[in-house]
């Protein structure tokens, strides 16, 4: 056994401060979450994704020739290399996820700014990804459906551009506001996982590139970015409202998980829940599918209620799910769909990192042996013979 003594061990990291940052205030005990200052409540209905991605990288609100140009830097990015083309090609068969992974780690290749550290270049590099994102994402899709990639299409924005690359026509502009809100909403959240983990990359100085690549590969994971996901198969499965309380209560005697409920930070609601609570709603009326809408509210005001006094709310992923899928988005795009939006964020994490940089690296408790004599293989060989005979 260890002699180490008096060492209090935080697993998970939790309640752990190992930094400051500006770049985004969560105050879990009351459901607030603020941007640079600014409230979600207000930025989700009043802005956009372009003007947040300015307000997270340059620390402040654009004016409207600032804005002006993010745009058109955005627009004039979003096209990637033949040779990253071909890589998805190769890799079409795998996972989003993955292949966005791929994809990403190529376009390092091609990045003039690459070894450049500066803050200029890092904005720079994190403008372009969140531009390329998109059109690695709908361009995957399209070829493992055996279709021709479509073109990003200049006349739109951000996430308008996102839906003409995926379907090939350009998408209702109520549609596309949907997932310019799910952009905003997405885009910085303080030191969770994916943002640790690209973090830990940075602090390694290693290049932008290899951090966004740590945030992708981290984001994968279940317990992080696949929860919409999950929620939508939940509420296929469900299909009908009258049935949520007796399949939620058969899985919950199971001691299985009802998806899109609580957090590691939130005790309250999720301030995010709320901009897709109703959206989820229009969407379904409008497209003749209000069943879906009404399955979820059914889990959330009388199966989960309970669970209230617990800090059990929903969370950001729990509406989100039912909007993708009303958009025509295959199931397996949505954990893609939050990594697009978390781009910005992931590249002030790294900014923000080289700041004032040192390396992240924190220590385990050893409980294993200690000082065991080395035996050589010989002998071991011979003590098992010995035994066996």
């Amino acid at each position: 056994m260890t002699q180490q003594k008096g060492v209090q061990i935080y697993r998970g990291l939790k309640d752990v401060y190992f930094d400051t940052t500006e770049a985004s205030f969560i105050d879990g005990s009351i459901g607030k979450l603020l941007y640079r200052g600014y409230n979600i409540h207000d930025l989700a209905e009043k802005s956009t994704f372009e003007e947040v991605i300015y307000l997270l990288l340059y620390g402040k609100l654009p004016t409207r020739a600032e804005l002006n140009e993010l745009d058109r830097t955005l627009r004039a990015s979003r096209e990637i290399p033949p040779e990253v083309v071909q890589v998805i090609r190769l890799v079409k068969n795998a996972h989003p996820m993955d292949v966005l992974r791929t994809a990403v780690s190529a376009l390092s290749a091609y990045d003039p700014d690459v070894n450049d550290f500066s803050k200029e270049a890092t904005i720079r590099k994190g403008l372009r990804l969140t531009a390329q994102a998109p059109t690695i994402v709908a361009y995957h899709d399209r070829i493992r459906k055996g279709l021709e990639p479509v073109p990003p299409n200049p006349r739109l924005n951000h996430a308008a551009n996102f839906l003409w690359m995926l379907f090939g026509k350009e998408p209702d502009p109520e549609e596309a506001r949907l997932l310019d809100v799910d952009f905003i909403l997405h885009a910085e959240h303080g030191s969770n996982a994916s943002a640790f983990a690209a973090r830990v990359t940075a602090s390694t100085m290693s290049d932008l590139h290899s951090a966004v690549v740590s945030g992708i590969a981290t984001l994968k994971g279940p317990l992080h970015g696949g929860a919409a996901e999950a929620v939508m198969h939940m509420v296929k499965e469900v299909a009908d409202p009258e049935r949520a309380k007796a399949w939620a209560a058969e899985h919950l005697a199971r001691g299985e998980r009802i998806m899109g409920f609580g957090h590691r930070v939130y005790k309250a609601e999720d301030p995010r829940a709320r901009h897709l609570r109703e959206r989820s709603r229009w969407l379904g009326e409008k497209k003749g599918q209000p069943q879906w809408f009404q399955i979820l509210q059914r889990f959330e005001n009388e199966v989960m209620a309970p669970y209230r006094a617990k800090g059990i709310y929903v969370n950001v992923d729990f509406y989100a799910g039912s909007i993708y899928y009303l958009l025509g988005i295959p199931e397996d795009l949505f954990i893609p769909i939050f990594a697009m939006g978390r781009i910005p964020g992931w590249t002030l994490q790294v900014l923000e990192q080289w700041r004032d940089n040192i390396l992240i690296r924190p220590l385990l408790l050893y409980t294993g042996p200690m000082d065991l004599p080395y035996i050589p293989l010989e002998e071991r060989e011979r003590a098992t013979q010995k035994a066996a005979s």
